[in-house]
């Protein structure tokens, strides 16, 4: 006999797990579920708040929660799972834990939970990895990889060096161009003649070459090849850096006149050029051999070419400089229009070199083109300070004066030499750090030290932004830091000697700055200064000599001639 089974039905979206196991198990001797039964809890309605079958709706094609009321009167909780529908059957009801339920009770409830929760766990995981391989698999046969076997890689293309021709016809330019700039300058005396010139070298070695090749930026090559075996310096560049230097041992510093680019657009910028104290002219002229000597020592170090990386007019010419050197090369022509040649006469290393050069030169040019009346206008239109006035005899107690002040200096030079060399020592860091390898051994030390102190930067230590870039691609290479850092110290070594060296250097060029000065020379008229001039020509326009030669004024007008005893004295 059947016994009826109370029911506590709860709305769910599944069947219960244990039920259908239920079902399936035949091993229920006390209870009986008749057809009925199963037909009325299969039946349910999943929407929410239905508590009775919907008409006409097809029992066991539901998901559905059931609570259902054991023998014993007490609920029991079935875990829930879909399942399909359900036949009619007439079972046992399994009495107690037939099937492993436990009793209503708070203990038993928490076990069932945590059963079914593993379970639910479970089957999601393996859902989830079924629906993965079978994403993958589509993906792989939907995009398949590319074949590269039989691709070959394009050989690497560099740009092409320009032609041998234009290194040679600036090579012909520039010794056409000396040439001329000599005649006009010492034999035909020719300011026109020098003005055009320098144009032409302008328009042609500045805009149109580009500044390059330069016998300027020659010297840092000149230095690297002579200091290390592994470059080799092209002929053309060899021939420009020596060419400008035969000229002016023979006709003094001809190549500034008219035809270095840098000298001419200086000299047309001097609109209203004004005089510089002695004192002040003298000092500023050391720091060209001071700028001479770091060239040397960053180029033959291979850290850097100085001369062409802050020429200041450089970016005009290729007219693709950055926001500094344009502001340099304005700051520049802009002092220029009162000083005459700013960077030519206290900044340009090679200038430097053409003065000592031109000290012996065979032919220079002159004032007068026979005697001087000591007019001093040349002195006046001079705008470099180049000219020289007469000397006046001594007294034997200046005389005296003069080599106890010449005997003290010969002393001294030693002295400062010494001292530089001391000072030099202590340019190691500041001087190597301008080296790219030292530098970037510097930033992997500060980035290590930054990773083990875990902090944004080490006390004591400076980490530039963009160093972050170099670090990267430092570590990108594979390259042992062992062996960076071993380069980095034997770099510093090296700046350390040279360093010293340099400092000596510096010594030697204040010195022998201070015996120059000490020493009189006997002159009898105004005279240029050797090293100095530059041969640009504009005391030719004021001289009286020259225009009495010609005959004629600047304007048409004839020259009445005043001794030089009352023109001094109007001048004073």
């Amino acid at each position: 006999m059947n016994r009826p089974v109370k029911k506590h039905v709860k709305e769910c979206r599944y069947l219960p797990l244990l039920f259908g196991r239920w079902l399936r198990s035949g091993c229920a001797k006390n209870a009986i579920v008749s057809k009925d039964d199963i037909s009325w809890i299969c039946a349910l309605s999943p929407q929410r708040g239905s508590r009775s079958p919907s008409p006409g709706q097809r029992p066991g094609a539901q998901y559905i929660t059931n609570a259902l009321l054991g023998p014993t009167g007490q609920p029991f909780s079935l875990n829930c799972w879909p399942v399909g529908p359900l036949k009619s059957i007439s079972e046992p009801l399994p009495q107690g834990d037939a099937l492993g339920w436990e009793n209503d009770s708070a203990v038993g409830r928490k076990k069932l939970i945590d059963k079914n929760k593993s379970t639910s766990v479970k089957i999601i995981l393996i859902a989830l990895a079924i629906l993965a391989l079978g994403g993958f698999a589509w993906g792989a046969e939907r995009f398949p990889p590319p074949d590269f076997s039989e691709h070959k890689l394009p050989p690497t293309l560099a740009p092409s060096s320009p032609p041998l021709f234009y290194e040679y016809l600036d090579l012909a330019a520039l010794f056409v161009g000396l040439s001329l700039a000599s005649y006009f300058a010492v034999f035909k005396r020719s300011r026109r003649g020098l003005f055009i010139l320098s144009i032409v070298s302008l328009l042609w070695l500045g805009f149109w070459r580009e500044g390059c090749i330069c016998p300027i930026g020659a010297i840092q090559n000149v230095a690297l090849a002579v200091c290390t075996s592994n470059y080799a310096i092209p002929l053309t560049v060899a021939a420009f850096f020596a060419l400008p230097l035969i000229f002016t041992i023979f006709f003094g510093r001809t190549f500034c006149a008219a035809v270095c680019p840098l000298g001419a657009v200086q000299e047309l910028a001097a609109l209203k050029p004004v005089r510089v104290p002695l004192w002040l002219d003298h000092t500023l002229g050391l720091l060209a051999y001071i700028y001479l000597g770091l060239a040397v020592l960053f180029s033959v170090t291979g850290t850097a070419f100085l001369i062409c990386r802050y020429d200041p007019f450089v970016g005009f010419f290729r007219m693709n400089a950055g926001a500094n050197m344009l502001v340099l090369g304005g700051c520049f022509l802009l002092v220029g229009i009162f000083v005459g040649r700013p960077y030519c006469r206290y900044l340009c290393p090679y200038g430097a070199i053409l003065g000592l050069l031109s000290r012996i030169s065979q032919w220079h040019v002159k004032i007068p083109p026979e005697q001087c009346i000591n007019c001093r206008l040349c002195e006046d239109a001079c705008p470099y300070g180049a000219i020289r006035e007469p000397t006046v005899p001594q007294s034997p107690v200046d005389r005296d004066k003069s080599r106890r002040r010449l005997g003290l200096l010969l002393f001294l030079l030693p002295i400062l030499m010494v001292a530089g060399y001391l000072l030099g020592k202590l340019l190691e860091v500041p001087l190597s750090r301008v080296n790219q390898t030292v530098r970037l051994a510097e930033y992997v030390r500060i980035d290590q030290l930054r990773k083990e102190a875990e902090t944004a930067e080490p006390a004591g230590l400076t980490y530039e932004p963009f160093a972050v870039d170099a670090v990267n691609a430092f570590r990108n290479t594979r390259r042992p830091v062992t062996e960076l850092y071993q380069q980095a110290v034997d770099l510093r070594k090296w700046f350390a000697a040279a360093g010293a060296w340099f400092g000596a250097y510096v010594g030697l060029v204040i010195g022998v700055k201070l015996i120059h000065l000490s020493l009189r020379r006997r002159r009898a008229d105004y005279q240029p200064d050797r090293a100095g001039c530059v041969a640009c020509g504009r005391c030719f326009w004021y001289c009286p000599e020259e225009k009495r030669g010609e005959g004629r004024g600047e304007r048409g007008e004839r020259f009445d001639l005043v001794p030089a005893q009352e023109h001094g004295a109007a001048l004073d």
